[in-house]
């Protein structure tokens, strides 16, 4: 209980001070100045009050200066911070559209240029994915999750198709990344926190430009294999090789449930 409300407290009150600067940081000096502030200051100390102790391998195949999509599994909200720290690149992140409305958070987000997709509306995802285009073709990285949503359990979940339109688009390289650790330190929708380390693995590039125009699926499993077998290389989980590829309008489900309903 006391690391649970001593993170708490540090997040809450860490964030609240850090963001606004970072939004500050933005306006004045540029998207990249503030991603420097999330990165030097702000994520460390979540890391640090989380007791998360980052192993880093493949940090060589990142190239700052080199466009590129990092695509990552998810499995805790503290992924954020250690890939901030982890992947030393200026990228945007790929972010719920609901983040723009929450206080501080929302708005670092929005000033700083990072790119909200509202997945719930087929169309303006697809228009969000534009602009995420644009920002590329300007030089600028992007870093998403496209399992769309956290693992509850450590495994790999099918990825959305919709992403890899975006790199198929972009013809910019693709750089698979694997976190561990980070679930079992602070699992999904949970604040009991367990001190332990957590391994970040950047992989090699993917060109993408040898995959056809329309062939977003053939990539998307491309890379969630990478995925899959750094996960199994770090003591993961890895995940499902066949079940590979999200069901049309759920986010990491690859066969709907028999009810119409859609997860929430």
């Amino acid at each position: 209980m006391p690391r649970k409300l001593f993170c708490m407290f540090i997040a809450g009150v860490w964030t609240a001070v850090l963001f606004p600067v970072s939004a500050l940081t933005a306006l004045v000096l540029g998207g990249d100045a503030s991603i420097w502030v999330c990165r030097r200051l702000w994520s460390p100390v979540l890391l640090w009050a989380g007791g998360a102790r980052l192993v880093v391998h493949g940090q060589e195949n990142v190239d700052p200066k080199r466009p590129t999509i990092y695509v990552s599994n998810h499995q805790s909200t503290l992924d954020i911070p250690a890939h901030f720290v982890t992947v030393p690149a200026n990228f945007r992140y790929v972010a719920k559209s609901q983040l723009g409305w929450v206080p501080f958070i929302g708005w670092y987000l929005w000033v700083a240029g990072h790119v909200f997709v509202n997945r719930s509306n087929r169309t303006a995802a697809i228009e969000s994915l534009k602009v995420a285009g644009q920002r590329i073709r300007g030089g600028t990285s992007i870093f998403l999750y496209p399992e769309g949503t956290r693992s509850p359990d450590g495994r790999i979940l099918p990825f959305k198709k919709g992403p890899f339109a975006l790199a198929l688009e972009a013809r910019v390289p693709i750089c698979p990344v694997t976190i561990e650790g980070t679930g079992s330190i602070m699992p999904k929708n949970s604040w009991n926190i367990v001190p332990g380390p957590v391994h970040v693995k950047i992989g090699k590039p993917i060109d993408t430009t040898g995959f056809a125009a329309n062939d977003r699926e053939g990539l998307a499993r491309t890379v969630r294999q990478a995925i899959i077998q750094q996960s199994l290389e770090l003591g993961g989980k890895g995940g499902d090789v066949e079940d590979a590829i999200a069901a049309s309008g759920y986010e990491g489900v690859g066969r709907p449930p028999p009810s119409d309903s859609k997860p929430s």
